[in-house]
């Protein structure tokens, strides 16, 4: 199942666990992620990966940016 607004990511409890993954494979969008830390250039990711495209990573890098922004709220003083 796709997550709304993300067509590229799915999680399935059946696939990973239900970590998010590029829909229709079983490549985390960690284990994505940490080739580029590593410094992995998308064009290398896509030549050992050739079942991804070059929509599936920026996909991946979408749906982190959405999940690691977060509104920031004051207490009351």
């Amino acid at each position: 199942m796709t997550l709304n607004g993300f067509p590229r990511i799915a999680d399935d409890p059946a696939v990973c666990g239900g970590r998010p993954t590029i829909a229709g494979t079983r490549m985390r969008v960690s284990d994505l992620l940490e080739m580029l830390a590593a410094g992995a250039s998308q064009d290398d990711i896509l030549a050992d990966f050739p079942y991804l495209s070059l929509d599936d990573v920026r996909g991946a890098l979408a749906f982190v940016a959405h999940a690691a922004d977060h509104p920031i709220v004051l207490a009351a003083e």
